[in-house]
């Protein structure tokens, strides 16, 4: 039983947690049941102030908060779904390569479908908490700033606002997590650096390199003064905002193994661009430029005014996976593969 079940044991004797009756992995939406203080999201803030507060240690202090929504189920309080009653909620786009998708679907019948169209107003309706969550995610995350604050710790202080994944949110007909698509693959990178951490950029001014959660841990070591060991992955965040010279990463890898059904296995590579998509088990690929369709709209594989660009990113990938062996690139070329990396009671197994 987790920490958070146990404390609503106790403060909440007898009633429900999951009183709003959504699955963890369903995408119908609902207000939460219960008063607000006893959500996770309040929870998890909540244990993060009191922990600051109390600190009395002249040791740095190291402290991973982690919320488990806006994950679903998309539940937020009242007050937070107000706030998007007047909003326009932007409906869910569909590329000219997914009409293979599009599957009506019943929500009722098979409300944690990972496919499916299920209706305009019922996507917008689940973002509209989903957003809310957010929403409520982020006041306490500002509580917790304001704490750091009163504590004389945050000029001091470096925060990673991060996730481990999107949501489809109905894009494409998908829903949750687990595609190369920027709804499931992208996710929000925010970085405030101690005060006085030198930096040759000046306030506005960008530095364009694609960044992943692995450079994280090495940041962490740079900016403590500590070397990064040699057989560490990622890169340290402060080399392209501290050397007009600095070797870093063309793109970044995403992958993931058979999930939902087998052909969802596949590896992708992007600069922020240009994303190239392989799916290992049925051979297809996809193209987007991401810099003129973020929204993914249109895979330009097919098309021969994008083959110079499809084949230097599929020339990237199969080099990306050459050092995996004859089961992945084979001279030279990538490799359909027979059957799944990883085999689970609940996922495909051929």
């Amino acid at each position: 039983m987790s920490d958070y079940r146990k404390w609503f044991n106790i403060q909440a004797f007898g009633l429900n947690p999951d009183s709003t009756n959504i699955g963890w992995n369903a995408h119908a939406a609902k207000e939460y049941a219960l008063p607000e203080e006893l959500r996770p999201t309040a929870w998890t803030g909540d244990r993060a102030v009191e922990l600051i507060r109390g600190y009395t240690s002249e040791q740095p202090l190291f402290l991973k908060v982690s919320f488990a929504r806006p994950h679903s189920p998309y539940d937020p309080p009242k007050r937070f779904v107000d706030l998007y009653k007047d909003k326009k909620i932007l409906a869910p786009v569909v590329g000219n390569w997914v009409k293979q998708l599009e599957v009506s679907t019943d929500p009722e019948e098979n409300p944690e479908a990972a496919i499916g169209n299920f209706g305009v107003a019922y996507a917008q309706n689940s973002r509209k908490y989903y957003y809310a969550a957010i929403t409520f995610i982020d006041e306490q995350i500002g509580r917790i700033i304001d704490e750091l604050k009163s504590k004389d710790m945050y000029d001091n202080a470096l925060i990673c606002f991060v996730s481990d994944h999107g949501d489809m949110l109905g894009d494409h007909y998908l829903w949750r997590k687990t595609y190369a698509y920027e709804g499931s693959a992208a996710i929000p990178f925010i970085v405030k650096l101690p005060k006085d951490t030198p930096c040759k950029l000046k306030e506005g001014e960008e530095v364009d390199v694609p960044v992943e959660l692995r450079d994280l841990l090495p940041t962490f070591l740079v900016i403590n003064g500590m070397e990064i060991p040699k057989d560490m992955d990622g890169l340290s965040l402060l080399e392209p905002m501290q050397k007009e010279k600095y070797s870093w990463r063309k793109y970044i890898d995403i992958e993931h193994a058979a999930t939902y059904w087998d052909n969802n296995y596949w590896c992708a590579l992007t600069d922020g661009k240009i994303k190239y998509v392989w799916y290992f088990r049925s051979g297809e690929e996809q193209l987007f430029d991401l810099s003129k369709d973020p929204y993914e709209l249109q895979n330009l594989a097919e098309k021969k005014s994008s083959q110079k660009s499809l084949e230097a990113t599929k020339q990237a990938m199969a080099e990306h996976l050459a050092e995996r062996g004859e089961g992945w690139v084979k001279n030279g070329k990538l490799v359909v593969r027979e059957k799944s990396l990883l085999y689970s009671p609940n996922y495909p197994k051929d």
